[in-house]
C-alpha cells in the first residue's frame, strides 16, 4: 500500500516486461508443447517436442538460438499492457479497502486480471501466432506465417477488423482471472506467513522470493488447463467471417480436448508452464514489490 494506482500501473508494466524478457524462451517451449498433438489421441502423432529441455533444443535446431525469443516484442507489449492494468486495478482495490474483507484479495486479483486480459488480448494473440511458427517439419498447430509483429496486427485487422484482434479473449479472461487471483492472493499470504514465523525479516528480498515461489506452484496447478485452452483458441485457423474452424468457444474447446486427448490433454506442457510461471511470478512480483518500496 501507499503507492498511487497510477504509479502502480507503470511499476506493474515495468515488472512484467523485465520478467518477460527473462522467461520468454520458456513461453515459446510451452506454446509448442500445448499445440503438439492437437485433437489427436495420445500416442497417435509424432512428437518433435519431448519435455522442456529437449523441446528447447528442438526449437534451437529449427529456428536457431533466436528462435527461443520468438514473439518477444509481442510478449513485452502484452506484459506491459496486461500487468500495468492489472496492478493498477489491484492498487485501486487496496486503496478502497476491498482487499481487507474475507476473500477480497482473491476477488480483487480476479477482477484486475480479467480487465488486464481484455486490454492485452490482441498482443497475446499475435504472440501466440509468432511463437508457433517454425519449419514445416517441426510445425505443430496452425501456421499463420506472419512476417513480423506489425505485419501480424495489420493482417489480422485487414482480414477480420477490430473484432478479429480480440479473437480468443473468451479463453484469456478466465485464464488470467484465475491466475491473477491465485497469484496475488497466495503471494500476499505466503509473504506474510513466512514473516510472522520470523523465518525472514519483513520487507526483505528473501521474504518476497519465498512468497513468489509458493505462488508460482499454486498458479501453475490452477492455471495450466486455462492456459492450454487459451493457446488453442488463439492459434486456431478461422473462416473468412472470423469463426474458428476447430473450436466454437471456451466450453467447446474444453469438451473437445477432454474427449479426444483425455483429461491430461488439459495439462499439456505443465512442466514448461511452471518453469515459466514460477520464475515469472517470482521475478514480476519481486520487481513490483521492490519498485513499490523504492
Amino acid at each position: 500500500g501507499g503507492v498511487p494506482p497510477a504509479t502502480d500501473l507503470v511499476l506493474g508494466a515495468t515488472a512484467g516486461c523485465l520478467a518477460c524478457f527473462l522467461t520468454n524462451p520458456l513461453e515459446v517451449v510451452k506454446t509448442r508443447l500445448q499445440l503438439q498433438g492437437e485433437l489427436q489421441p495420445p500416442g497417435t502423432y509424432p512428437r518433435p517436442y519431448r519435455g522442456v529441455l529437449r523441446a528447447a533444443v528442438a526449437v534451437c535446431r529449427a529456428d536457431g538460438l533466436r528462435g527461443l525469443q520468438k514473439g518477444l516484442a509481442a510478449g513485452l507489449l502484452y506484459q506491459g499492457l496486461m500487468n500495468g492494468v492489472r496492478f493498477y486495478c489491484y492498487s485501486h482495490a487496496e486503496d478502497a479497502g476491498w482487499t481487507g474483507y474475507p476473500g477480497g484479495t482473491v476477488a480483487a486479483g480476479a477482477v484486475a486480471g480479467a480487465v488486464g486480459a481484455i486490454v492485452g488480448s490482441p498482443a497475446y494473440l499475435v504472440k501466440t501466432h509468432l511463437q508457433a511458427q517454425t519449419l514445416s517439419t517441426m510445425a505443430v498447430g496452425h501456421q499463420h506465417n506472419h512476417e513480423s509483429i506489425s505485419g501480424a496486427f495489420k493482417s489480422i485487422y485487414q482480414q477480420h477488423g477490430v473484432v478479429g484482434l480480440w479473437r480468443g479473449v473468451t479463453g484469456a479472461v478466465p485464464r488470467v482471472a484465475v491466475g491473477s487471483a491465485v497469484q496475488l492472493a497466495t503471494f500476499t499470504s505466503a509473504k506474510d506467513w513466512v514473516c510472522e514465523r520470523q523465518w525472514f525479516r519483513k520487507g526483505s528480498w528473501a521474504a518476497v522470493l519465498a512468497g513468489g515461489m509458493v505462488s508460482g506452484v499454486a498458479v501453475a496447478v490452477t492455471m495450466t488447463p486455462f492456459d492450454v485452452i487459451s493457446t488453442r483458441l488463439y492459434n486456431q485457423p478461422v473462416d473468412a467471417d472470423g469463426t474458428g474452424k476447430l473450436y466454437r468457444g471456451f466450453l467447446d474447446c474444453i469438451l473437445q480436448i477432454s474427449s479426444k486427448e483425455g483429461l491430461l490433454g488439459l495439462y499439456k506442457g505443465i512442466g514448461a508452464v511452471y518453469l515459466r510461471l514460477g520464475p515469472h511470478t517470482v521475478l514480476s512480483l519481486f520487481f513490483w514489490d521492490k519498485l513499490r518500496n523504492m
